[in-house]
């Protein structure tokens, strides 16, 4: 479990600098943690606290993928962690953007959003696999 927490915790800290990255150099065209103005959560509470809490949340999604995709290490990570990047990076933006269903809307989307979002996906689902197989065997040994 202390992998699982290590690695979740590496990955949202990155996530969340590069979506500070990206929206500061308007390569995104939304704010990471603009979703508080939107439920009225912690609006009156300062930046930093709205970043830790975001990336809190960053953390416990990706403890629990590190958890629950640890036994699909069947499936190469390379393909499991494009088609899962490509899912949730423009499901994400499609939502946070309100696009319409129009093929237009895909111009809209951010590539290097889908970029990070993978490459932390890869990142994630790489080493949950590399620590299943070696703790099954040491179970064989």
């Amino acid at each position: 479990m202390r992998v699982a927490s290590i690695t979740s915790l590496v990955g949202a800290l990155v996530l969340a600098l590069c979506l500070k990255g990206l929206h500061y150099f308007h390569l995104i065209k939304w704010n990471p943690i603009g979703f508080y103005k939107k439920w009225d959560l912690f609006e009156d509470s300062s930046k930093l606290f709205q970043w830790s809490f975001f990336i809190l949340v960053l953390f416990m999604i990706g403890f629990l993928l590190y958890i629950t995709l640890r036994y699909v290490y069947i499936i190469p990570a390379v393909l499991s962690s494009f088609l899962l990047g490509l899912i949730v990076s423009i499901t994400l933006e499609w939502i946070v953007l309100d696009l319409p269903l129009q093929s237009s809307s895909f111009k809209k989307l951010s590539i290097p959003f889908m970029v990070i979002v993978i490459c932390l996906l890869r990142f994630l689902l790489e080493t949950a696999n590399f620590h299943q197989k070696e703790h099954t065997a040491q179970k064989g040994n």
